[in-house]
């Protein structure tokens, strides 16, 4: 009977395993767009729809494009080569940087188990028969901002550490602490913090646009600090893993902002699942615990402040979301995937939305519907890829917020609460390295919004989706070109566009979705940018950057419509503001005061690691 059990146990042990590690920073943006520009040669194939990819997944990719490096050009195998030297635990064996021409001296190394090198800051070890292997690296950098209205400094320190044990496990973790500072950086003009009191809870009435990734601010004098801590546990084989992590993640193609699922929230907490048991089909579930910024007036703790005195100190209401994605891939380059998602606020997480392959919105409708509640808030997705042009990348994905057959007859004026995203990049031809993507993204009024604030899907009040958001369109194209392994020259152009402002009311909410989605411009931001970017090592960047941004709010010509945000009271009632007062409104809700206006700004980072 106990050696029953022990096979029982075996068994499910390995059917939890999979085919996914330790997680790639997307940040590593380099490595990512070298990924992406083979495939569109048609070297490798991948589901660029799920981000981050795992290392052991890069590096099956990179041994991949060396069995053809044939179809490489000279500049390609040099990046290759380079790369590999950073996925060298995955590939059974540890760094020689001699192998594209560096003589590193300030390293110590037996050439089989472990390097230690200091030029290019990294530890790392593997037992002979590769059942352990670990990496130790710093992470440090600094952004420096420069314009007329001052300089802006950034800067972050930590470490990270990734170890792999009998290929099965796999731990990871990583700090950073970070910190902006600069003159006349003031956190009440700079960084997100504009609240409002309604009965009782705290919530955000205002939301900067732009694609910088979010963060939980500790607000100081000169500025702000956060740290960034995240890693966890995987267990995983060839076909599919399961792990507790907190990680960013992206979900649908995109090389500017994706509107299914981006990384621009802050990383969550979250059970993940991967399945790939073969060629044509990738199975991705999460059930994930978000920041609602919403305080539970029913749940609080009591101080004893001062003698006679007891404070309350009120806590978050709980928010939690469940989401799932279907990956098929018929034939090579070619993939479609759909998938649904739930953001629930409960008292405690829902067994239900732990089931992975499920339609949450049924769930949530036998869970709530029979108390004559509101349900949760579910959404659907939709996205295709088709790389089987060489050199040509076509994508498009939609996200449903809510839909109705009948929204669709041209008789009725409501709309449904969709955003949709088109994007391309053709790479490699006729002048190699050489690449130029476009994207466009549009979303209707309403779209990512919710009038219960704690089922917004948002996480620490930042969207999930887009960042542009509802009523809102974006359009983003790059010329790229790279002459030489490590070097990226981009030249881009962004237009951020932002319609009528509605808040989601539920009993006007049919009347809202009636009016006209894309009507008056009321803010728009255009940015031309230069970056030249040049990776001097593995992990380790110099970066300058020149951008000219017009950032600049309208006041609508029309009058008031129901629902319609034309300012906020102090106390978080809506007040109505008109005029040049109307269009500073718009103006301070949705820029950075660093950025508000005409802007010439020009930016240099150094980085070692991310």
């Amino acid at each position: 009977m106990k050696k029953l059990s022990n096979i029982l146990f075996a068994l499910l042990l390995t059917g939890m395993l999979g085919a996914q590690n330790i997680p790639e920073s997307m940040d590593y943006t380099m490595l990512y767009d070298f990924l992406d520009e083979l495939a569109t040669d048609g070297v490798i194939h991948i589901n660029s729809a799920i981000q981050p990819y795992s290392r052991n997944t890069i590096a099956a990719l990179l041994r991949e494009a060396q069995q053809k490096d044939s179809l490489l050009n000279q500049r390609q195998k040099d990046d290759l080569l380079f790369y590999m030297q950073d996925f060298a635990l995955e590939l059974d064996t540890i760094p020689d940087y001699r192998l594209y021409g560096h003589d590193n001296r300030a390293q110590w190394t037996d050439k089989r188990t472990f390097n230690l090198s200091l030029v290019e800051p990294a530890f790392h070890y593997k037992t002979d028969n590769n059942k352990f292997k670990m990496m130790i690296k710093p992470i440090l950098g600094m952004d420096i901002y420069a314009s007329k209205k001052g300089i802006i400094t950034k800067r972050w320190y930590g470490a990270e550490v990734q170890m792999d044990i009998v290929g099965h496990v796999s731990i990871w973790g990583s700090l950073r602490d970070k910190s902006w500072k600069g003159t006349g950086l003031l956190n009440k003009d700079y960084f997100p913090d504009q609240y409002a009191q309604i009965d009782g809870s705290k919530i955000t009435k205002g939301q900067y646009l732009n694609n910088l990734q979010g963060v939980q601010y500790k607000e100081a004098n000169y500025g702000g600090d956060f740290s960034d801590s995240r890693g966890g546990i995987s267990l995983y084989d060839w076909w599919g893993s399961i792990s507790v992590q907190r990680e960013n993640i992206r979900w649908g193609d995109a090389y500017h902002a994706s509107n299914i699922i981006s990384n621009h929230s802050p990383a969550f907490p979250m059970i993940t699942l991967n399945l790939k048991p073969c060629r044509w089909f990738e199975f991705n579930y999460f059930h994930a615990w978000l920041v609602s910024n919403v305080l539970d007036s029913t749940y609080f703790y009591q101080e004893r402040y001062t003698e006679g005195e007891t404070r309350l100190h009120y806590r978050p209401a709980n928010k939690f979301m469940a989401a799932n994605m279907f990956t098929f891939s018929p034939i090579r380059q070619l993939s479609f995937s759909f998938g649904n998602s739930i953001v629930y606020s409960e008292r405690n997480v829902q067994a239900a939305y732990f089931i992975p392959i499920a339609f949450y919105k049924s769930l949530d409708h036998l869970l709530t519907k029979g108390l004559g509640t509101e349900n949760q808030n579910s959404q659907m997705f939709f996205t295709i890829s088709t790389r089987n042009l060489k050199h040509l990348h076509v994508y498009a994905s939609v996200f449903v917020d809510e839909f109705q057959f009948a929204r669709l007859k041209k008789s009725n004026p409501e709309h449904n609460l969709v955003s949709y995203l088109v994007g391309f990049n053709w790479s490699g031809w006729p002048v190699r390295g050489l690449s130029l993507k476009g994207e466009f993204m549009r979303a209707n009024s309403l779209t990512y919004d919710h009038s219960i604030p704690t089922l917004t899907y948002a996480s620490n009040s930042y969207t999930l989706g887009h960042y542009m958001g509802a009523n809102a369109q974006s359009v983003f194209a790059e010329l790229q070109y790279k002459p030489v392994r490590g070097l990226a020259l981009k030249l881009n152009y962004t237009c951020d566009t932002k319609f009528n402002a509605y808040d989601y009311v539920r009993g006007i909410n049919s009347q809202i979705i009636a009016y006209k989605p894309f009507d008056e411009r009321i803010w728009q931001n255009d940015v031309v940018g230069f970056n030249a970017t040049y990776e001097i090592f593995n992990n380790c960047y110099a970066v300058i950057d020149f951008q000219f941004n017009h950032a600049r709010a309208f006041a609508p010509s029309s009058a008031r419509k129901a629902g319609e945000d034309r300012g906020w009271n102090a106390d978080g009632t809506s007040r109505e503001l008109s005029g040049d007062d109307l269009a500073a409104y718009y103006l301070n809700k949705y820029t950075l005061l660093y950025f508000q206006g005409k802007n010439f700004t020009f930016m240099c980072v150094l980085i070692i690691s991310f």
